[in-house]
């Protein structure tokens, strides 16, 4: 075991922001990471073990106990309840002979939850021992398990069947498709090689910039904050080592157009993140990318030296002095809340991924206190494209505050899940007639975080001006309990996924799910409905996205479905006190001081 610690620490240079990759890699191969182990990982790197342990703690995908030689992670989100999620968990308990959230008596094999993991169009999903396996059903997950009894390697239990584009290129030899169902003018059409690049040799620094704020492009990770601002406020900064970071931790149930992206188009990321460097005076690059999409890692880096192999990535790109700019992967290790820029940056320094607070933003003291740019997937997409054909060109496309194109993911009650590039202003009933959905109950804009509208704002547009989105539209049909089956499980996400740091999320989101679960049984009251709303006023004052939209689920669809809440109480039940259950509220304590015996 010393000797794995201290390889794998060589491997990194002995460098402790790259923690994060340490624990990672070290856990693929001793299988868990104790306490000896952190405790070496600690005394190799020079740092307090509590650093290392207060990494380990955080992330969902670090263990401190062996999870089994077969480690099965099942996604619980929306989508994959809707597509049979709870009937393959039961034969992957049945055939194990263990219950989800331990692993069987002989070790071998481990079954535990886990969020969206960006498969989300093609449920049921899980990840076995870092490879994705998709579209599951009962009888696969049988074979599965029967399979890893055989002693058959994850790539047997995979098959040689895989899905379309470079998914099936030999570095990635994945079952996971594109499902590219829409092509624009901006992201997914034709592209060459470095044509941003050899623009941009031609053009200043200060020139590049002014076109891209004059093109009106923003961000695409659901702020929308105008990026050509970002830009000229980091080249401002003062200090001489600035960083670019590629934001593709899409932790949002419901999206993956940035796995889909980086699977077909990985150069037009790459290439827009050295324009976003020559621009800004920036040297370095990291692609912060959630673990989930792991498979993808050998192929990327691949992608990074042929780049630097064809000048694209390196010292003098294009052949232009001073032009160096060089790019790294950076791993996480499952957190939603590292979607936020702060949260992403502590993350990348081998910390815990907790916002912090600002003022200062990251473009002032971002990544190892320096000026940083943090971009999303699509937006870096966008300013090679506009390098390339103009700022003319891109604000032609989509609505007077809303330029260019929105590559969405859609999911749920339709019969073409996929992703979709389209213009800034279709309405959402153009997007369910495209994606063949019918009967729809309810569109879910913007992952958990965003909107659950009804039919009556169906009309409505996706635009900054009316409905801004992310990314991710979730179709709900009429058949589905909309309050038990979406609601209770965003509820639930989002306080799995709280990072706790913000007394507000950290309490709040706990009692919204059991004040939710108690209307749903029908044991609520007026005053649990109205009380959502004052907690959503309280929520603002969390530090991030995450705290701030925690309620918005249960928020929007009072909003928007208030007979859902209706039919769930009974008038003049205010007077009546909430059931209390003496045993259930004792359970934890009466469970450790059993164990502390």
């Amino acid at each position: 075991m010393g000797n794995t610690v201290n390889n794998v620490i060589k491997r990194y240079s002995g460098d402790e922001t790259r923690l994060m990759d340490i624990l990672m890699d070290i856990q693929s191969e001793l299988g868990h990471l104790s306490d000896w182990t952190i405790e070496q990982i600690a005394k190799s790197l020079d740092i307090p073990k509590v650093s290392v342990e207060q990494t380990v703690s955080f992330y969902h995908f670090f263990t401190k106990e062996p999870r089994g030689k077969y480690t099965i992670y099942l996604n619980t989100s929306v989508l994959a309840v809707f597509c049979g999620r709870d009937e393959v968990a039961r034969a992957f308990e049945e055939t194990a002979g263990c219950r989800f959230g331990s692993v069987t008596k002989d070790g071998l094999i481990g079954l535990f939850d886990t969020a969206c993991i960006g498969m989300s169009d093609q449920e049921p999903a899980a990840i076995i021992n870092e490879e994705v396996f998709t579209c599951l059903t009962p009888a696969k997950a049988k074979a599965i398990i029967a399979g890893m009894r055989a002693g058959k390697t994850v790539e047997e239990l995979k098959g040689k069947k895989y899905g379309d584009g470079q998914n099936s290129n030999p570095l990635v030899c994945s079952m996971v498709n594109n499902n590219i169902m829409k092509r624009g003018e901006v992201v997914f059409a034709d592209y060459e090689t470095g044509s941003g690049i050899r623009k941009a040799v031609s053009m200043s620094s200060s020139e590049i910039i002014q076109l891209v704020k004059s093109s009106y492009v923003r961000g695409r990770g659901g702020a929308g904050f105008p990026t050509g601002m970002k830009w000229e406020v980091a080249k401002k900064a003062p200090g001489d080592v600035k960083y670019i970071f590629c934001n593709a931790d899409e932790g949002e149930p419901g999206t993956f157009k940035d796995r889909v992206i980086l699977t077909e188009f990985p150069r037009l990321v790459f290439e827009g993140m050295a324009i976003a460097g020559y621009a800004v005076g920036a040297k370095y690059g990291i692609l912060y990318l959630r673990n989930e999409y792991r498979y993808l890692r050998k192929y990327l880096e691949n992608i990074l030296d042929q780049m630097r192999d064809e000048n694209l990535l390196g010292n003098f790109i294009g052949g232009k002095q001073g032009f160096n700019f060089n790019i790294k992967i950076q791993f996480g290790a499952g957190a939603y809340v590292c979607g936020e820029e702060s949260a992403l940056i502590e993350s990348a320094e081998g910390k815990r991924g907790e916002p912090r607070d600002r003022p200062p933003f990251p473009v002032e003291k971002g990544y190892l206190q320096k000026p940083t740019v943090v971009n999303n997937v699509e937006t870096l997409c966008s300013v090679v494209r506009i390098l390339v054909n103009g700022s003319d060109w891109y604000n032609s496309l989509g609505t007077k505050e809303s330029k260019g194109t929105k590559v969405i993911s859609v999911s749920g009650d339709c019969s073409k899940p996929g992703i979709y590039e389209i213009e800034w202003g279709f309405t959402v009933n153009d997007i369910l007639k495209m994606v063949g959905a019918a009967d729809t109950q309810a569109v879910q804009v913007g992952g958990p975080s965003g909107s659950c509208i009804g039919p009556n704002e169906f009309p409505r547009e996706l635009s900054y001006e009316d409905l801004a989105t992310g990314g991710s539209l979730i179709i709900i049909g009429r058949r589905r309990d909309l309050l038990k089956d979406v609601v209770l499980n965003f509820t639930e996400f989002f306080k799995d996924e709280s990072c706790g740091s913000c007394v507000p999320c950290r309490a709040l989101s706990g009692m919204s799910k059991v004040v939710l679960e108690r209307i749903i049984e029908g044991k609520g009251t007026e005053t649990d409905v109205a009380a959502f709303t004052k907690w959503q006023s309280i929520m603002k004052k969390n530090r991030c996205g995450l705290g701030q939209t925690a309620l918005n689920p249960i928020v929007s669809t009072i909003r928007n479905f208030p007979e859902l809440y209706k039919n769930r109480i009974k008038a003049g039940d205010d007077r009546l006190c909430p059931a209390f259950d003496l045993d259930k509220a004792v359970l934890d304590y009466e469970t450790a001081t059993v164990e502390a015996r």
